[in-house]
């Protein structure tokens, strides 16, 4: 059994979305918006969001809070 941790799998499983539309055309590969827990509150998640215009629910760990 493979004990990788999930969020190294975030950007292959966000580049397989499909979001349906609910008129005619084809499904779109960017969705508005994403939530997830603190395990995906790391640098390169945020930055893949950030750089494909993805608004994200994500909280701060503790530890990587500002301030």
């Amino acid at each position: 059994m493979d004990q990788r941790a999930d969020c190294t799998q975030f950007e292959p499983v966000m580049d397989k979305i499909c979001v349906p539309r609910l008129g005619l055309g084809r499904p779109r590969r960017r969705p508005d918006s994403v939530g997830g827990d603190k395990a995906y509150s790391n640098r390169r998640t945020r930055a893949y969001l950030r750089r494909r215009g993805i608004r994200h629910v994500i909280p701060a760990k503790r530890d990587q809070e500002a301030g």
